[in-house]
């Protein structure tokens, strides 16, 4: 009896521990951003890191890599799919070779004015579906959203709208932004970021598709192009935390929850953040008597969205889910009277 007490009392001891340890396990995982180490966005997304660990106890550790550190920028979506990485924080058109929908969702040009437009598109409108559905399908799973904020538009010539983009010759990525481009007039130009400040300085080309106003500012941009439009009209790009769906299932719910509810803690500290440091810049650039900001009506924003439709309605007729996301953002748009 007492050899039969002490084993029972062995194996409840036992379970016990087995249970402590399930209820202290830890998970570590690997993101790769595809912004570079000391880029304010890297920094931001490394806040997220910190508050997933901080709020988890320590038992949710996420090393964040900076872009390129295992793979290239546009490799992370196979990376994670395979396991060579958990997870990223990237902009999801990188990902539009593999299904034009990615580019159209991440970046409709035209479509926004504001973070808080695209952010209430997806966690209300329809857009984290489509995510959920595009991601799934490549062993992803989406966890939230984020964005650095609508793009400025850099200018050494006076634009106050489409029509003063006829014949402007503008610095643009290729694909479907340089298409909106060419259908409001102006002549696109495809030059790598790198060349952006020299092209600009020399007149080159006359504006440029770059970047947010205080990066702009701080590099100098808007003092080589005195015009800058801000807020811009153009570019505001969807930035997902996606991780690898087999491991994202295998977490408790209440870690999931907790994950998706960080993303949103760091969507807005970023994007308020972003906000702070442009209005700082503005302001400077006001200060100084040679630059002349240029904010675009509304009506003027709508217009060159109208322009913009066309091209999203090419894309959507390239694949099915490119298709589901037009409808569904268009859908959007015309509820909120954006279109």
């Amino acid at each position: 009896m007492t050899r039969f007490l002490f084993n029972t009392a062995a194996t409840v001891v036992a379970v016990l521990g087995l249970a402590g340890a399930a209820s202290a396990q830890e998970y570590s995982f690997r993101f790769q951003s595809s912004d570079p180490a000391g880029n304010p966005n890297f920094e931001y997304q490394k806040g997220w890191t910190d508050l997933v660990a901080e709020r988890s106890g320590g038992k949710v550790k996420i090393e964040l890599l900076p872009v390129g550190s295992v793979v290239e920028y546009n490799e992370t979506l196979d990376a994670v799919a395979g396991g060579i990485l958990d997870g990223q924080i990237c902009d999801s058109s990188y990902w539009a070779g593999k299904d034009p929908a990615f580019g159209l969702i991440s970046n409709p040009v035209g479509a926004w004015s504001d973070p808080a437009q695209m952010i209430d598109f997806v966690e209300n409108g329809g857009g984290k579906e489509i995510m959920t559905e595009l991601l799934g399908s490549y062993g992803l799973h989406f966890i939230g959203v984020s964005t650095p904020g609508l793009e400025a538009f850099v200018s050494r010539v006076p634009l106050d709208g489409v029509d003063d983009l006829k014949g402007v010759k503008v610095r643009s990525p290729e694909g479907p932004i340089a298409n909106v481009f060419a259908a409001a007039g102006a002549a696109p130009v495809n030059l790598p970021a790198s060349e952006v400040y020299t092209s600009i300085d020399k007149g080159v080309v006359d504006a440029a598709d770059y970047s947010v106003f205080s990066v702009n500012q701080q590099q100098g941009l808007n003092k080589a192009a005195p015009h800058p439009v801000y807020p811009g009209f153009h570019s505001l790009p969807l930035v997902e935390v996606s991780m690898n769906k087999a491991k994202w299932d295998e977490l408790p719910d209440d870690i999931k929850k907790m994950m998706e509810e960080t993303v949103k803690e760091f969507q807005q500290t970023q994007i308020e953040g972003l906000k702070k440091a442009d209005g700082a810049a503005l302001e400077q650039a006001k200060a100084d008597g040679s630059i002349t900001v240029h904010d675009w009506s509304a009506e003027e924003r709508a217009k060159f969205r109208k322009i913009a439709v066309a091209e999203w309605e090419r894309v959507a007729k390239t694949s099915p889910m490119a298709q589901k996301v037009f409808d569904t953002l268009t859908a959007y748009l015309k509820e909120k009277g954006l279109l």
